[in-house]
């Protein structure tokens, strides 16, 4: 089972950085060119300028990555960073719009850290997807300059009694740390000392977690990269020492009280030449096809994140028309992987047989991305279809993957095909850092 501990983290001092959202910055693994340039003209203490490092003209291999370690120290240096005394959890609260929906939602959890298990059959971490050699070396370039987790991994846990969810309610009753709004997203910390009168929430949120696996949800990459590194630090350190690198910073988040929301992954086909024609009528060959118009399909899939998906339902839109498509499960047994039922019985993975057997779209090309294009708004892909932009010939548009069946396809020792998830909203970079040395 996970080991779950308090920790001592890095934060910006409010007494030195006055307004947290010039300084804070989203994940870098979603931020655009443009994005990181305007981040970092915010303030030059952005965390942007460490946690992904811009090169220079000159520069000679790694030295960006030297560079944002000297820029990190001198924050520690001169106090931009403190450390906290006290070992503590770190309660997080996102409230926020749900996109396309206009619904509130407030989102819970807790930064922890937890010890570094190789991601095996057994081990109390599972994984759910694959991971890529590229990011992970520049993550670890990163982590060798800097010596920290600069943003968490996001695990899920289940609490079915739902005591998390209350200690989480109870603390977050009270004045927070900090707070911050960015990007239309309030997010919220509070600090909670395992020490003192707050040591019986540290414990029963503690307790909750160890009580079973975790799934990670976001920052597989983030998570391999933290085992190397502590593999590397382990060569200098003393047999059976307990150092801070045996452990990585996690955002822990429980499916039973407060499920993440999940934002689906739209498909666009691209080049599908005359097939594309009779797509709506071959689609009965998989699935029951209510035709339907574009005002109609895009209802019923606008509100991203707002229903629970898994009932094998689909919207379809050609410049020819469109339809609502539900998956007649039968007639795709023949083609789904073999697998376990968590992950044949995902919508991601009847559209990826779909693709297949009706627009000629392989797992290679899919995977590939060169016939497929990806977005999150059902608007923009009709929009591309509508345009023809790029070859844009047909969306297929799903509905959210369940929190829940993510969990159920890495406890099964599974892993989802590409872009099946992509939690939201995704936590602030530079709210909690982890120091990896003591």
């Amino acid at each position: 089972m996970p080991e779950i501990r308090a920790f001592r983290a890095l934060r910006y001092d409010p007494d030195r950085v006055s307004r947290l959202d010039l300084v804070v910055a989203p994940p870098y693994d979603v931020i655009s060119p443009a994005l990181r340039a305007d981040l970092a003209a915010r303030d030059e203490r952005n965390i942007v300028h460490v946690d992904l490092p811009a090169g220079e003209p000159g520069d000679e291999a790694d030295e960006r990555y030297s560079r944002a370690g000297r820029r990190f120290a001198a924050w520690q240096a001169d106090g931009t960073l403190r450390r906290d005394a006290v070992a503590a959890l770190y309660v997080h609260e996102q409230a926020f719009t749900l996109p396309g929906a206009g619904e509130r939602r407030v989102q819970r959890g807790f930064y922890a850290t937890v010890r570094l298990e190789p991601l095996e059959a057994g081990s109390g971490v599972r994984p759910h997807e694959r991971t890529m050699s590229g990011p992970k070396e520049d993550r670890l370039r990163l982590m060798r300059a800097t010596g920290a987790n600069l943003s968490g991994v996001m695990a899920l846990y289940a609490d079915p009694a739902a005591a998390a969810g209350d200690l989480l309610a109870e603390i977050a009753a009270t004045r927070p740390a900090s707070s911050v709004l960015h990007d239309g997203v309030e997010s919220r910390l509070w600090v909670v000392p395992e020490a003192g009168a707050t040591g019986r929430i540290v414990a029963g949120l503690r307790e909750a977690v160890e009580a079973g696996p975790i799934t990670i949800a976001d920052g597989h990459h983030r998570y391999e990269t933290a085992l190397r590194y502590r593999d590397e630090r382990r060569a200098a350190v003393p047999a059976g020492a307990d150092a801070p690198f045996d452990h990585v910073l996690v955002l822990l988040l429980d499916t039973a009280s407060t499920p993440p929301v999940v934002l689906p992954t739209h498909r666009v086909a691209r080049r599908l030449g005359g097939r594309v024609e009779d797509l709506v009528a071959a689609a009965a060959a998989l699935f029951s096809v209510q035709p339907a118009d574009r005002a109609a399909i895009a209802a019923a899939f606008r509100a991203g994140g707002s229903e629970a998906g898994g009932r094998g339902r689909f919207g379809l839109w050609t410049r020819s028309g469109g339809a609502i498509l539900d998956a007649r499960r039968d007639m795709f047994d023949p083609w789904l992987p073999d697998a376990g039922p968590a992950l044949r019985r995902l919508d991601v993975t009847l559209l990826a047989v779909a693709l297949e057997r009706l627009a000629g779209i392989d797992r290679d090309a899919t995977t590939a991305g060169g016939r497929v294009a990806y977005t999150h708004s059902a608007e923009e892909a009709m929009a591309m279809v509508d345009a023809g932009a790029d070859g844009a010939d047909a969306a297929f548009l799903l509905e959210p993957t369940p929190a829940a069946e993510v969990a159920a396809v890495a406890a099964e020792g599974d892993v989802m095909p590409q872009k099946s998830t992509f939690f939201f909203p995704k936590p602030l970079t530079g709210l909690v850092i982890n120091p990896l040395e003591p």
